[in-house]
């Protein structure tokens, strides 16, 4: 009965061991994956009121005022993306006790900035961006 019990518990360790690749996204943010360079270069203009600017990128991480007392919305994002992947070797090999693995990782992290001035109508009157990725 052990011996049984044994040759299904292997068989389907082997079954289940084949090729194997896991990817998994550490720390994305959901907004940080909407919020990109493209949107803000092709939908954010001077003379745009403060409610538009937030209908298309939604609520910004800090809000300040400048020396005139003018506001200014900040958007700070940061995501970083990891990708684990493991191979392994089955068939046989396993069932006779050896086994080969390959573990890889990558990870890559990517920042957008993006500085919005209002004017005193509320009203986009310039802004900047910058964006990394390493």
């Amino acid at each position: 009965m052990k011996r049984k019990f044994l040759w299904i518990v292997l068989s389907g360790a082997v079954l289940l061991s084949g090729c194997y690749s896991h990817p998994t996204n550490a720390g994305r943010d959901g907004n940080a994956t909407n919020l990109t360079v493209g949107k803000v270069q092709g939908e954010i203009k001077v003379g745009m009121a403060a409610s538009d600017v937030a209908a298309i990128l939604g609520s910004p991480n800090i809000v300040t005022t400048d020396e005139k007392r003018r506001e200014v919305w900040i958007y700070d994002k940061v995501s970083t993306n990891r990708v684990d992947t493991r191979n392994s070797i089955s068939g046989g090999i396993i069932i006779l006790g050896g086994s080969s693995r390959q573990a890889a990782s990558t990870s890559t992290q990517k920042t957008l900035t993006i500085i919005i001035k209002f004017d005193d109508m509320k009203k986009v009157r310039d802004f900047a961006y910058n964006y990394t990725q390493f």
